[in-house]
């Protein structure tokens, strides 16, 4: 028996508030610095020793963005859960429980519609704690559905990425939803409604070759990594060091692939400004 996990811990749990009982320190995956979670969720998930930027659950991402944290999920197109019957070290369909029952979510997405600086907006937002943000038919089928509402009722459309690329389990069908998520915004822009393209920690593989970097403004969180191969494999590749920085957001940014690089605390004002001028150009046309 071990005292400290079998006796002390319990009756911590007991005596602590439920929503912080079980991670009551987090360590940031940066510096190593032993967090309070209480004092990191007033400072909106961010190292208050070295500015990391932890990343956020879905359901906060999207309190976050939209006025008062108020807004309606919407309800997504259902898809064929293994349509390849796909295993590996684990069948598909059972890795899709655990992940289910590990975040109370269907699928890597969710969409929120509600207000943003006032203006009614579809807001779609990836889930890295569900299989790593992975797109397969359930991300692109939810994508194809916040830019169809959007069109219908024209309101801006904001789609927040944290996400590894593909979902390999769904090979070909994950690859052909690039295509078809791209298409669906595209209809959206010209139209000339705006689409504001935000890139989290990380932004990578199909969802960056994607509906991440069509976007009217690409603005990217303090230190997130975006880019499509990773920096091992691309070094690898052309036998070269990369730059200091490489796929950072603040690289892109100077090498004009990203528009706004902002810290988290001022991300709903940047947004909520952002979006105000493209709603007021697109009312004017």
């Amino acid at each position: 028996m071990n005292w400290l996990t079998d006796i002390v811990r319990p009756k911590i749990k007991k005596t602590t508030p439920k929503e912080i009982a079980d991670d009551l320190w987090v360590k940031c995956p940066e510096c190593g610095q032993m967090l309070f979670s209480k004092e990191l969720k007033q400072s909106f998930y961010v190292c208050t020793k070295c500015g990391h930027h932890l990343r956020l659950y879905i359901d906060k991402r999207l309190k976050n963005l939209f006025d008062g944290g108020h807004y309606t999920e919407m309800i997504l197109p259902t898809v064929k859960e293994d349509p390849l019957k796909f295993k590996d070290t684990q069948r598909y369909v059972e890795r899709l429980r655990v992940y289910r029952k590990k975040t109370g979510n269907n699928d890597a997405i969710k969409v929120g519609i509600g207000k943003v600086a006032g203006i009614g907006t579809v807001i779609a937002a990836l889930d890295f704690s569900f299989m790593g943000g992975s797109m397969g038919t359930a991300v692109g089928e939810g994508i194809v559905a916040a830019a169809e509402y959007a069109y219908e009722h024209n309101f801006p459309l904001i789609i927040v990425s944290a996400s590894g690329g593909a979902r390999m389990q769904e090979g070909m069908l994950s690859l052909v939803q690039m295509a078809r998520t791209v298409a669906a915004i595209n209809r959206l822009k010209e139209k000339g409604l705006p689409y504001i393209s935000i890139c989290t920690d990380p932004t990578t593989g199909g969802v960056s070759a994607s509906f991440a970097m069509i976007g009217d403004i690409h603005i990217a969180e303090k230190g997130a990594l975006i880019g499509f191969a990773g920096k091992r494999v691309i070094e690898q590749t052309i036998r070269e060091k990369l730059p200091e920085g490489f796929q950072t957001a603040e690289y892109l940014k100077e090498h004009g692939m990203v528009d706004i690089v902002v810290e988290r605390k001022d991300l709903k004002a940047t947004v909520d400004s952002v979006l105000g001028l493209l709603m007021s150009n697109y009312k004017k046309a």
